[in-house]
């Protein structure tokens, strides 16, 4: 028995260590255009089914009949999902054929049976597959939303997609709000403002320059009136007996006087 337990010890401590070594030294191509073999595809696949059955099973689904609800899912997934998910018409983008592992075409699949599974997908996501948490920024109301648009979505062609779109109000979502509202009309208000805001700064800074420009020509005319002109102005002249006063206050002759140095030879210095 203790033999048994040694070895699968030892096993154990073995196997921990291929795997650091493996992760360590990057033997695993994370790369999205290298895709998983069948076999960790296979267990991923099922982990993710099995995770997110788990967690929607409790989820209790409204009614998604409800045409408003379908209309506001339709803007929402035309503004937010098409890229990656598609739609009618609309075989694939650079980013629906770049993403690993692909996204599903929900203009096909719409909610595969599960409505409480979509919900639970759209306000979560899914780790590492691109697939975002929108519940981050859309309140419950708007995903089940998308969700009723999904139920509707494989019955629809191209035609029937766009007028549904047309109908709704766009891009718009709760972000925690318990009531929807038309962000599109909002950011038109803001840019009104900004203009409006923008137009009564320009309209403040042209006041200010034209002050300062008064200001610096009420200036100049200050000075002109003050300076003289050249024929006023009194010539410039020394007053008489400037140069007499000068020579008189000149330093007089230095004096000079005469002594011998040590080396035996006469240095004459001024006083």
């Amino acid at each position: 028995m203790k033999r048994t337990l040694k070895t699968l010890t030892a096993a154990g401590v073995v196997a921990a260590i291929v795997g650091a070594g493996v992760v360590y030294f990057g033997v695993i191509n994370v790369g999205a255009d290298d895709p998983h073999s069948e076999l960790v595809y296979s267990l991923l696949s099922t982990a993710r089914d099995r995770s997110i059955a788990v967690r929607s099973r409790d989820i209790k689904v409204p009614d998604l009949t409800d045409g408003t609800l379908v209309r506001a899912g339709a803007g929402n997934y035309n503004s937010m999902c098409i890229g990656c998910h598609l739609a009618p018409g609309l075989a694939g983008t650079e980013l629906s054929n770049s993403l690993y592992p692909a996204p599903p075409n929900l203009s096909k699949l719409g909610v595969d049976g599960n409505p409480a599974a979509a919900f639970w997908i759209i306000k979560h996501g899914i780790k590492s597959t691109g697939m975002p948490a929108w519940g981050k920024s859309m309140a419950d109301p708007y995903i089940w939303g998308m969700v009723a648009f999904l139920q509707q979505l494989p019955a629809l062609n191209a035609e029937q997609f766009n007028a549904l779109v047309a109908s709704s109000g766009g891009h718009q979502h709760g972000g925690g709000e318990s009531k929807m509202h038309d962000h599109e009309g909002q950011h038109d208000a803001q840019k009104g403002a900004a203009a409006g805001h923008h137009d009564a700064g320009a309209a403040e800074e042209v006041a200010k320059a034209d002050d300062h420009h008064g200001e610096k020509n009420s200036a100049h005319a200050h000075e002109a009136a003050a300076a003289p002109t050249q024929d006023e102005s009194p010539e410039h002249a020394h007053p008489q007996g400037a140069e007499a006063s000068l020579d008189a206050s000149a330093t007089p002759a230095a004096q000079l006087k005469t002594h011998p140095h040590a080396d035996g030879k006469e240095h004459t210095h001024a006083k």
